[in-house]
């Protein structure tokens, strides 16, 4: 499975929950999307995304990481580096 898990990928299968939890439906994501570039990315939305993200990966992020991310490609990274370590 790991050979499927790649940062791309994952761009591809964060894209309707960012859509979803931002209520964003023409959002486009690239690695160096940040909250700052969506105006509905707020504290309350953020705590939504992080939710609809660990749903669909299966894993809880711990606040510590959450806290590190700069932009929407750390998150993807991150999300890869998990998904590896549970497999």
């Amino acid at each position: 499975m790991s050979q499927s898990i790649n940062s791309e990928a994952i761009l591809q299968q964060m894209l309707p929950v960012f859509r979803s939890a931002l209520d964003s439906p023409d959002l486009i994501l690239k690695r160096e999307l940040d909250a700052s570039a969506v105006p509905t990315w707020d504290s309350l939305n953020h705590i939504n995304l992080i939710v609809s993200l660990e749903t669909e990966f299966g894993f809880e992020f711990d606040t510590a990481e959450i806290a590190g991310l700069r932009n929407v490609g750390e998150m993807a990274d991150l999300i890869v580096t998990k998904l590896i370590a549970k497999n």
